[in-house]
Order: C-alpha cells, then sequence, then structure tokens
C-alpha cells in the first residue's frame, strides 16, 4: 500500500498489475483497524505448527507433493469452526471450485515504473540507455514502464512508443524527430545526386565528383551546395559551380564565396574572358573579393615566374656587380 484510503486506496503499481493480470481483487485491510486482519492472517500460524513443524523434505519436489497430501488429507478434512463445523475442502469443492478462473496463457512478468523527462533530443535515459520518442513530447515527463524484454513509455496515460530493452547505446527511430530533421536525414547521396541534377549539369557535375569518393565524409558538402539553391536560386548556382569546376576548387566555402562576391558570371583563373575591361575592372585594386579561387595549375605559377630569367635584365647578378665597380 503506497496510501490508505477507505474509498480510493492507493496500491504500488506492479502489486495492482499483476492483480489485474491474473482478475484478483486487492481488498486492503483499514488502516489502525488491527481486528481486519486476524482472520485472514489465523491460517499461516496453523500451517506453520501443523505442516512445517518438526518436518524435512529432501527437496523442493518431495515439499510440495507432501504439502499437497497434508492440504487433502489434514486441513482440508477438518472440522472448521468458521464454517459450522463443515469442513475447508468440502465448502470449497462446492462453492469456490466453479468460480475460479483459468490462468492467463502467460506468466506476469514483473516491471518497473520510471518517471525520466524527455530531452531536447526527443530521447529518455532508462537504465544509462537512450531510447527516442516522438518530439511532439518534448519536456514532458513519462510514466514508463520497463521489464527485462520491453521498455513502454506512456505520457498523459496514453503509450506512445514501445521499445525492445537495449543493454547500452541508443535506441533512435528517425520518425521520433521533427519533420524538418527528418528531411535533412533523408538527404542521402542519391537523393543529393538527384536533386543536383534538377539545379543545373554544372551542380550535377560538382555534386557527382564530390560524392565520388568517401560519400559519406563529403555528404554534408554536397548538402550544402545544394542548400545554396534556396537563398541564390538554381542559375546563380549552377554558375558559380562552372566557375568552381574551371578552377578545380570544388569545395562548399568556394561555391559560397562565389556567389557572396558575385563573380559567377566572371570566368576562372587561367581562361580568357570575351570582355577585356571586364577583367581589368576585377583584377583593379580596388575591387575585393571573397571569393580566392586558385587552381590546381596557378597555386605555384608566382614561384616559376620568379624563377624565369627575365631577358630585358641582359647581364647576371656577376655582371651587374662588375658594371657597378666600374661605374
Amino acid at each position: 500500500m503506497i496510501r490508505a484510503d477507505l474509498y480510493d486506496p492507493l496500491l504500488n503499481r506492479a502489486y495492482a498489475e499483476m492483480a489485474e493480470h491474473y482478475g484478483c481483487l486487492i481488498d486492503p485491510a483499514r488502516a489502525q483497524k488491527p481486528k481486519d486482519k486476524p482472520r485472514v492472517e489465523r491460517v499461516i500460524s496453523y500451517v506453520r505448527d501443523s505442516f512445517w513443524r518438526g518436518r524435512s523434505f529432501a527437496s523442493l519436489t518431495d515439499m510440495q507433493t507432501r504439502a499437497v497430501s497434508w492440504c487433502r488429507e489434514v486441513a482440508g478434512v477438518r472440522a472448521h469452526r468458521s464454517l459450522e463445523g463443515a469442513s475447508p475442502l468440502a465448502v470449497f469443492a462446492a462453492l469456490e471450485a466453479p468460480a475460479l478462473l483459468g490462468l492467463p496463457a502467460r506468466p506476469f512478468e514483473l516491471a518497473r515504473w520510471l518517471s525520466p523527462k524527455v530531452a531536447p533530443d526527443c530521447h529518455i535515459v532508462v537504465d544509462k540507455v537512450l531510447y527516442s520518442v516522438p518530439w511532439t513530447h518534448v519536456g514532458a515527463s513519462t510514466d514508463t514502464r520497463v521489464t527485462d524484454t520491453t521498455v513502454a513509455v506512456h505520457v498523459d496515460g496514453k503509450l506512445v512508443k514501445t521499445w525492445p530493452k537495449a543493454q547500452r547505446g541508443r535506441c533512435t527511430d528517425e520518425a521520433d524527430y521533427p519533420p524538418e530533421k527528418i528531411a535533412f536525414f533523408s538527404r542521402n547521396p542519391v537523393w543529393c545526386r538527384s536533386r543536383a541534377r534538377d539545379l543545373g549539369p554544372h551542380v550535377a557535375e560538382l555534386v557527382d565528383t564530390l560524392l565520388a569518393v568517401q560519400a559519406l565524409h563529403r555528404l554534408r558538402s554536397a548538402q550544402g551546395v545544394i542548400g545554396l539553391a534556396e537563398r541564390h536560386g538554381p542559375d546563380r548556382l549552377d554558375a558559380a559551380c562552372a566557375r568552381a569546376l574551371a578552377a578545380g576548387d570544388l569545395t562548399y566555402r568556394t561555391v559560397r564565396g562565389i556567389l557572396a562576391a558575385g563573380t559567377e558570371g566572371q570566368p576562372a583563373p587561367g581562361q580568357e574572358s570575351a570582355d577585356p575591361a571586364a577583367d581589368a575592372a576585377e583584377a583593379a585594386p580596388s575591387v575585393a573579393t571573397p571569393a580566392h579561387l586558385h587552381g590546381p595549375a596557378e597555386l605555384l605559377a608566382h614561384l616559376r615566374r620568379e624563377d624565369t630569367p627575365d631577358p630585358a635584365r641582359g647581364a647576371s647578378t656577376g655582371d651587374d656587380s662588375s658594371q657597378a665597380v666600374a661605374e
């Protein structure tokens, strides 16, 4: 008993479940009423003195067999004063046996009830294991029934999730996440390639190249490139991808930088432009761009230019010093 009450007593939850499972009625004795219990407990001393005292048993099976014989031959046939001299076995056969219910198809499984709270990541913690719960219940306190085989989560008296009992780790159902997070998880490499083809040929080429090697590691980059279409439009994104492909720099940061600078319509480094005036304007010191493009051929070009002799200078370092001395 958790709380004694004459009209609405509060029972231990697992004990109440057991009574419901076997179809039994729990009738608690009244608090501070010592005469309510003796009639029920008096039989305990009788069994102790008549059956247990002075006997020893070789095994559990031996004890059970002798107990059945004692019930039928001793306890069941005695004249009982509370039954007006009738034997308990005769009263049982006449009144109680026909009213007995059959046992349930499966035995009762003892459960524990816990009250974990649903965290912002849509999970509860039970015995150091994480179990996901539908996102609409984030922040709610749950009534979680834990057995050796299952974890059943209830919110406001309604079953919202059932999981097989796990020993460690994390049990997550992606359907329990909010719709926007489910959409993010569904953006796998197949989806990325399909969506990229809808945005333009250069977007498709760039995404295919990204996902050609180590697709799982580059999946987030591909998702980011595709996501730029929502802000800048598919036409600008396709032009930016074309410029990044020409420069050989296929990163999300590069494509984003091209779009931020608005230079997706300009040729990549190393390519001639049909508009020399636009190239001169781009090369002017006053023009700043956050997109720094260097194709593979341009990475060490400035070093090669410095190592190449300049015919206009004529003499070597030694000639220069001799001329200086002569002067």
